[in-house]
């Protein structure tokens, strides 16, 4: 499916980017995880977002994704696994879905942790992101599942019912995978299990593993003041580009990304003119 401006991350950064490029005739793609599973869901009091003190957070982030909806902004739930530059495009998977849009704006809040031991070494000889993707490859095999969100369980739901074994670690401290050719076992803080498969369910990747030669400092997004990134038709905004971590800081960003991407697809398509 085709949109032009496609936001990856559904909190409050991510939904002012796309209100903004929809307000200026842009088709927008929001691609978030569940709304219960961003950190703003969970708090019980906001006090330092101007002229609402007092609201939780679940109400505001409500009330953000209502106003997109009702504005025309489309929804897709699930993870983002890469993105692609080709041919003036961003191509987008989510699950087994591949999205294009002309510009991308990334909202994905902070992606905290570093890679497991042996995560890196045996990806697409064991590991996988996405369990509803790679799961046929390992039917009725021992697998196991890293959760870090209620969505995962699901995943993990999903092999049972192909007929795997599934060992579930839920939000572990430390995993290292080990093997030869390919996977052959892990280990989460202290628990270890023979299996032919990792599935690592995280809520986001790390920006940089999505984009490649994305520049970042300090795990932070480097984005200039029209929250352009070094990477042609790529903007970000909120969490992922530093702090401070609030969300009058992430609205501001993402209004000015949502409106520099909307310019920035002008600008081609005068070019093209």
């Amino acid at each position: 499916m085709s949109f032009e401006i496609l936001v990856i991350g559904g909190g409050p950064a991510g939904l002012s980017a796309a209100l903004n490029a929809h307000a200026r005739g842009r088709s927008a793609l929001v691609v978030s995880n569940p709304p219960e599973e961003n950190p703003l869901w969970k708090a019980g009091r906001v006090d330092n977002y101007p002229g609402l003190p007092g609201i939780s957070g679940r109400a505001m982030l409500s009330a953000m994704r209502r106003q997109a909806e009702e504005a025309g902004v489309e929804f897709v739930t699930g993870r983002v696994l890469s993105a692609l530059p080709m041919m003036g495009s961003w191509f987008v998977s989510v699950g087994q879905e591949m999205y294009n849009a002309r510009a991308v704006v990334l909202a994905t809040g902070v992606a905290r942790g570093k890679k497991f031991p042996g995560e890196a070494e045996f990806l697409g000889r064991g590991v996988s992101y996405c369990a509803t993707c790679d799961g046929m490859l390992y039917r009725d095999r021992p697998v196991a599942v890293v959760g870090f969100s209620d969505s995962a369980r699901r995943e993990a739901d999903f092999l049972r019912s192909i007929g795997c074994a599934v060992t579930y670690f839920d939000r572990p401290k430390r995993c290292v995978i080990q093997g030869g050719q390919t996977v052959e076992s892990i280990t989460c803080d202290g628990q270890s299990a023979a299996v032919d498969a990792v599935f690592l369910l995280r809520p986001t990747m790390a920006p940089t593993d999505l984009f490649q030669g994305l520049a970042a400092e300090n795990g932070y997004v480097t984005v200039d003041r029209r929250m352009s990134t070094n990477l042609p038709g790529l903007f970000a905004a909120g969490d992922c580009t530093g702090g401070p971590l609030q969300v009058a800081k992430a609205v501001g960003e993402g209004l000015i990304a949502g409106q520099s991407a909307a310019a920035f697809l002008t600008a081609a398509e005068q070019k093209q003119a």
